[in-house]
């Protein structure tokens, strides 16, 4: 996760509390994702962004994952994710999000 990103989630956390934020990740391969993910929930692995040593535990998301599809109306996934779901390993991409959600989110849905 680039550092203007970083510091856009902390802004919001800071905002609306982390309780209140949820984050969608849309990383076209599983570690992209992981990183990503761990940088929300457990602060940046890089040490390098506003995020270094914060964890937010924040609950994270990919864009493929049934958790997020199914609040989406189908017709506008379709059109907007359908194909890059096609090509994509979205179960690898699945257990890297669920692994990261179960060793540092600290909020349950």
């Amino acid at each position: 996760m680039d550092l203007e990103n970083q510091k856009r989630v902390k802004a919001l956390v800071d905002t609306h509390g982390a309780e209140n934020v949820v984050v969608i990740i849309g990383a076209a391969e599983g570690e992209a994702a992981g990183l990503a993910a761990e940088t929300v929930t457990n602060g940046d692995p890089t040490f390098a962004g506003p995020l270094a040593g914060v964890s937010l535990g924040l609950r994270v998301y990919h864009c493929t994952e049934e958790a997020f599809k199914s609040q989406v109306d189908s017709a506008v996934y379709d059109e907007q994710i359908g194909m890059m779901e096609m090509v994509l390993n979205v179960e690898e991409i699945a257990g890297e999000m669920k692994s990261m959600r179960d060793q540092f989110c600290k909020f349950k849905d």
